[in-house]
């Protein structure tokens, strides 16, 4: 059984050299698209933990940096992310229910 913990989830600023080198080639456009948006595959990396005291109002908070990105470079690219997030969003929010059936194929 999973311990449930209500942490906060804080992202770090600081961008690595690999990552900063990953969006370099799309920077031009992410400029002048104001209101743009960009499907990407990406990795976060564990940076901090912090547990506030036991007399202390606050959360448990853990903070992650981005340690690697690929932005799609196309439409194409672009298209099967989304399909995959969907279907990412689909497993994480169903339940386990819309996927009971491929359990009892593998058993």
């Amino acid at each position: 059984m999973a311990i449930h913990i209500d942490a906060d989830v804080k992202i770090d600023s600081k961008v690595l050299t690999d990552v900063a080198e990953a969006l370099e080639p799309h920077a031009t456009d992410m400029f002048k698209q104001r209101a743009g948006r960009w499907m990407a595959v990406v990795e976060f990396g564990h940076v901090e933990r912090t547990e506030p005291g036991p007399d202390e109002d606050k959360n448990p908070s853990v903070k992650i940096r981005v340690t690697s990105v690929e932005v799609a470079g196309d439409e194409i690219t672009g298209g099967r992310l989304r399909g995959l997030q969907r279907e990412m969003y689909e497993r994480r929010t169903s339940g386990d229910t819309l996927f009971a059936h491929n359990e009892d194929e593998v058993a």
